[in-house]
C-alpha cells in the first residue's frame, strides 16, 4: 500500500514506539527518511539507526529509541509542518527556534537536511519538514 506523506508516517511510527516503551523501530526507508534519523541522532533524540536490508526489495531503517529514565523518553513530542497538501516555507531570516531553542526545527535545503539552527548558521532557507522536542 502507497503511503501519501512518508515523513509523517516515520514521526508516527517513532511516536507510537516512545509511547508503548519499545526500544526499536523499524521503518521503510529513503533518502530523506536516513537523513532525518542522522539529524534525531545528533541532536540526542534517538541513540542510533542502521539500514537494514533484508530479502525485501527495501531496505528498513531499525531505530533504536533513547530514554534518560525507564520512564522519560527523549522525544516528548514529534510535529509535522509542511505536508503534502500545504508546503511550508521559510526564509533564512524567518526560521522558527521551537520551544525556546529546546526543540529542533529540521529543514530541507538545497545545501541537504539540516536543523534550523545550521540552516540559519549557513543563511539559507527551505522546507520546514517537522519539529522535535
Amino acid at each position: 500500500m502507497a503511503v501519501t506523506d512518508p515523513i509523517a508516517d516515520m514521526l508516527t511510527r517513532i511516536r507510537n514506539a516512545v509511547n508503548a516503551r519499545h526500544e526499536s523501530v523499524n521503518i521503510p526507508a529513503s533518502k530523506l527518511k536516513v537523513e532525518l534519523a542522522r539529524i534525531l541522532a545528533e541532536e540526542g533524540f534517538i541513540e542510533s539507526y542502521d539500514l537494514v536490508r533484508s530479502g525485501t526489495p527495501q531496505a528498513n531503517i531499525r531505530v533504536k529509541l533513547h530514554y534518560r529514565s525507564r520512564s522519560e523518553p527523549a522525544i516528548a513530542g514529534l510535529k509535522r509542518v509542511s505536508k503534502p497538501g500545504l508546503r511550508v516555507y521559510v526564509g533564512k531570516g524567518e526560521i522558527p527556534r521551537y520551544y525556546g531553542g529546546l526543540g529542533v526545527a529540521v529543514m530541507s535545503t538545497s545545501q541537504g537536511v539540516m536543523t534550523g539552527r545550521q540552516a540559519w548558521r549557513n543563511g539559507v532557507g527551505g522546507e520546514l519538514l517537522c519539529y522535535v522536542w
